[in-house]
């Protein structure tokens, strides 16, 4: 053992160090000597003095209710101790590790505290190993010096030197160490911990901390083994990646949430889309894209495959290689061989991918420094659902209360799974979407579910959770089925559920205050389709409604719930039946059962009066000339459209076409058919009201020629004859072959009609039968002298 005085004389103070004394509770920098204690390197020492002991503490001043890393001795004499920066030297390290023999490392420097304690001269030295530390205690004189180490609460050594005679001795321990979860370990330890949670400790013999275990993307099997566990929560608007970092959505678009180089044929894309305001998006439906095959899962746990509906239970099925199965709690597609599962319950999505360590992943669910734009799937979000609206914010919504809630996931049961999965972004996203959308359709347990069930993949049952929550852990809305216009929401009075109207698709129909689209008038017959959701926000049922045959019902499409009401030829359903100069107009209404035209009414009322109409018919319809054989035209009616057709045939049986090469004479009969193609011969009939001809085009030219007047053959011409006229869709009539003397060889036959409504009226025109004469002066009639006029009739 060194004498005191060759002990003593080994220690040099620093260049430039000044002794600090302390006398009252101070704070001294020790910064240019740190000293690692027990694991922890501090560059201070807080200093005070009790009644009967002296603390010196590295984290601040001694408290007994709350103690911390501490060296407390005996109170010197006066109270007052000095504190020195000594530098290092080779016979001193020597001199310390013979001592300890277990320090490594080199000395750098040390701290020295000198104080009286009643007869002894004490000397207090903290080496400075770097990663090490060791403590020395000397004192001469006689009786017990101690100084204890302590961390927080907990003794963990001593120096302590007890002098019976006048002299002097020492004490030397090594204060060096690890920490790791608020335990101190001493250099050398190898700690394997519970296999169950896969981690171990290691504190080298130069205090140096080494721990193992899984990554933040992995997960412990229980046997000591980590497998990747990478889990990405999508629910509402928000997307939480595999590294616990979120993302918003602000459109209503497809994007790109799951792929992995590894796996260049499998890619998971996120639907998002509008429901009560057109401000937030949800995400609305999953698609696992395997080889090609796109599987849609979407709300009430309906799957597509392609385009054909699966129907599935809990055991597993397997398609194109993903074994699909569904249970109270939703749907979930698993890549057994590959290790990823896709569950989606209607409102939130989880993809979790297990396998070896090192996968990367890309999309929103991957540590991305993709742009949204990139990720965005251009096939499946055209310009209008990139597009961000605005509303008005819900003044209902008490955002201190959406808060509060929220916070749940930092307590009880939640709390034990805070150290495995980050609650903050589930808070943030909770409140971001809670405080702009009304707490409805089961949205403030979405993202308590979602915490929950993440928290599943480590093995936390978070037992009571619902119960504490008033949250289920079954899926909301699951088996209802809803339009692609329509989501699935929650009644507001009883908490049924029922299919609601988007609030972008409903804002175009709310704008002109309609409840449907507009009257589709084709081929003879009439239908207006009402939107089933919006009837259902007005509390009108559909079942309830008829037109004006009770008889007539609508037709309930079981995919869309649109509603459509119908008439046509075969069935008017009281179709009403009303012409003016301009349209034959065909009216229906759609009415409540129960519908009154009493003043007053304490029942729902509805009157939706829809029509068709066609269009009369102009001069221009029925001009051809005598070169041509027959003419069709299309009339374009106000709704309805239809052909007429004109022609001509040799024969009263009107079977022998008048052909483009036929060879007719002068004074030859020929009988003309002016025929309709797309009206309701049950409700209307074609009336000719005249017909006359020229030599040229225009149907004002002179000369003319009448051959009907009023419905009614020309009695000025014997050979125009009436057949059948304003009795079908069709109309009949003849005449003798003729030309204009000293006109054209071209003769143009121009025929105005029109269209008489049935119902309530005579449509056959009224005609007397006087004697006939003789054809007007300017017409030649020379039956004796035959003409061969190569005709055909187009228009």
């Amino acid at each position: 053992m060194l004498c005191p005085l060759l002990f003593l004389s080994a220690f040099i103070v620093l260049a430039g160090a000044q002794q600090q004394t302390v006398t009252q509770p101070s704070v001294v920098d020790i910064s240019s000597c740190p000293i690692t204690y027990y694991g922890q390197k501090y560059g201070k020492l807080y200093v005070n003095f009790t009644r009967r002991d002296i603390m010196m503490c590295f984290d601040k001043f001694y408290d007994p209710r709350n103690e911390g890393d501490c060296i407390m001795g005996s109170s010197p004499d006066k109270r007052r101790a000095y504190f020195n920066i000594v530098q290092a030297n080779s016979v001193l390290e020597r001199w310390v590790k013979i001592k300890t023999q277990t320090i490594q490392n080199s000395l750098r420097c040390s701290v020295q505290i000198t104080m009286q304690i009643g007869s002894s001269s004490i000397s207090l030295h903290l080496f400075n190993f770097g990663t090490e530390a060791a403590m020395f205690l000397e004192a001469d004189g006689i009786g017990l010096v101690a100084f204890y180490t302590r961390v927080s609460d907990v003794l963990i050594n001593k120096v302590e030197v007890n002098n019976i005679v006048y002299k002097s001795q020492n004490d030397t321990i090594d204060i060096s160490g690890c920490r790791h979860s608020d335990t101190v370990y001493k250099p050398g330890t190898v700690v394997n911990s519970d296999p169950q949670i896969c981690s171990s400790v290691t504190c080298s013999e130069t205090a140096t901390l080494q721990t193992s275990g899984c990554g933040p993307l992995e997960h412990c099997q229980g046997n000591g083994i980590c497998v990747l566990a990478s889990t990405c929560t999508v629910t509402g608007p928000t997307v939480i990646d595999v590294q616990g970092h979120m993302n918003s959505i602000q459109d209503h678009c497809a994007y790109s949430l799951f792929s992995t180089p590894s796996l260049p044929d499998f890619l998971v894309l996120g639907n998002f889309r509008d429901r009560r305001r057109k401000d937030v998006s949800f995400l609305d439906s999953v698609t696992p894209r395997v080889d090609g095959h796109d599987i849609h899962l979407e709300q009430g746990g309906r799957v597509q495959l392609d385009d054909s509906t699966l129907t599935l239970s809990s055991s597993s099925q397997l398609v194109h290689g993903v074994q699909l199965s569904k249970d109270q709690t939703g749907v979930t597609a698993e890549l057994t061989n590959l290790k990823i599962s896709v569950f989606f319950d209607g409102d939130t999505a989880q993809i979790v991918l297990k396998g070896p360590a090192g996968s990367s992943v890309e999309g929103l669910c991957g540590n991305s420094s993709s742009s949204l734009s990139d990720l965005r799937l251009s096939e499946y979000s055209s310009t209008s659902r990139e597009m961000r609206y605005s509303e008005t914010a819900d003044s209902t919504i008490d955002c201190n209360s959406v808060t509060e809630r929220c916070n749940l996931l930092k307590e009880a049961p939640f709390s034990s799974c805070n150290t495995d999965i980050d609650p903050e972004p589930y808070i943030t996203a909770c409140t971001d979407t809670l405080c702009k959308y009304p707490a409805v359709d089961g949205l403030n347990c979405q993202l308590l579910k979602a915490y929950a069930r993440a928290c599943s993949q480590y093995n936390h049952t978070l037992d009571g959770w619902t119960s504490k929550t008033g949250c289920s852990s079954e899926a909301f809305c699951q088996d209802r089925t809803c339009g692609d216009h329509e989501f699935c929401g929650e009644k507001m009075v009883s908490g049924d559920t029922r299919c609601f109207c988007r609030a972008i698709f409903a804002s175009k129909y709310q704008a002109n205050n309609s409840l449907g689209d507009a009257t589709v008038c084709k081929e003879n017959s009439a239908s207006l389709t009402l939107v089933g959701c919006l009837l259902e926000d007005k509390d009108i049922n559909y079942s309830a409604l008829q037109l004006n045959d009770p008889t007539c019902r609508g037709r309930v499409d079981k995919l869309t719930h649109m509603v459509t009401f119908s008439f046509n030829s075969s069935k008017s359903c009281g179709t009403v039946v009303t012409t003016n100069n301009s349209y034959i107009i065909y009216k229906n209404t759609i009415r409540s059962q129960n519908y009154s035209s009493d003043v007053i009414t304490r029942k729902d009322q509805v009157q939706i009066d829809f029509s068709c109409v066609y269009s009369q018919p102009n001069i221009n319809t029925a001009t051809f000339r005598i070169r041509d054989w027959s003419v069709a035209q299309c009339i374009t009616s106000g709704a309805w459209n239809y052909t007429l057709t004109i022609k001509a045939y040799t024969g009263a049986g009107r079977t022998q076409l008048v052909e483009w090469n036929s060879e007719l004479q002068l004074n030859e009969k020929i009988w003309m058919v002016l025929k309709t193609d797309g009206l309701d011969g049950s409700m209307v009939s074609v009336v000719t009201d005249s017909c006359w001809a020229t030599d040229k085009a225009s149907p004002t030219s002179s000369p003319r020629h009448d051959l009907i007047i009023n419905g009614c053959a020309n009695p000025a011409d014997p050979t125009a004859q009436v057949e059948e006229n304003g009795l079908a869709t069709s109309a009949y009539f003849s005449f003798n072959m003729f030309r204009f003397i000293g006109g054209s060889s071209d003769i143009f036959l121009h025929c105005q009609l029109h269209l008489c409504p049935k119902q309530g009226n005579n449509c056959i025109p009224t005609c007397n039968t006087p004697a006939r004469v003789r054809r007007s002066a300017s017409l030649a009639y020379e039956p004796e002298a035959p003409a061969f006029i190569s005709v055909s009739w187009t228009y």
